[in-house]
């Protein structure tokens, strides 16, 4: 599958992305996001925490480089902005932070994709204007891959 080109037109459409997404996750999947600063990367987690059945407020994980939240599927939340590079993200324990029985979104995941599992789901976000969002949606690796038409179809209504 190439990648696939979202529109969102406000904060509300990015978290109904984040919805449509977690329909699709199982245990052990990892959603890496990258892009602009103030793209809506913690608005499409917070949507797609919320439609896993997680309660708690979803915050950006900055400062904490790691939040935890309980779901019908447990959500780990990481930021990897303040890290610089996949070895600290190695070093904070990849069984820890990506566990194989949770959901792992992790922003900044270009700086630290070399320490993603070989499947693993990139979503890039760009501002294209003071409401506008375009997300860049990149399947990586054979479990992506074979879910290709799937994802396709769930995501379609926001191409």
């Amino acid at each position: 599958m190439a990648a696939l080109r979202l529109r969102s037109a406000d904060e509300a459409t990015t978290k109904a992305i984040g919805a449509a997404l977690a329909g699709l996750l199982d245990p052990g999947d990892v959603v890496g996001l990258a892009g602009d600063l103030g793209a809506g990367k913690t608005r499409l987690v917070q949507g797609a925490a919320a439609a896993l059945g997680v309660d708690d407020p979803v915050l950006s994980p900055t400062f904490m480089l790691l939040r935890e939240y309980d779901g019908e599927l447990p959500v780990h939340h990481v930021d990897a902005y303040r890290l610089a590079g996949p070895v600290e993200l190695e070093d904070l324990g990849l069984d820890e932070v990506l566990p194989p029985d949770a959901v792992a979104f992790v922003e900044w995941a270009d700086r630290v994709a070399a320490a993603l599992p070989e499947s693993w789901l990139e979503l890039v976000l760009h501002i294209r204007d003071d409401d506008t969002r375009e997300v860049d949606v990149r399947p990586h690796g054979p479990a992506w891959a074979a879910r290709a038409r799937e994802l396709q179809e769930a995501l379609e209504p926001f191409a």
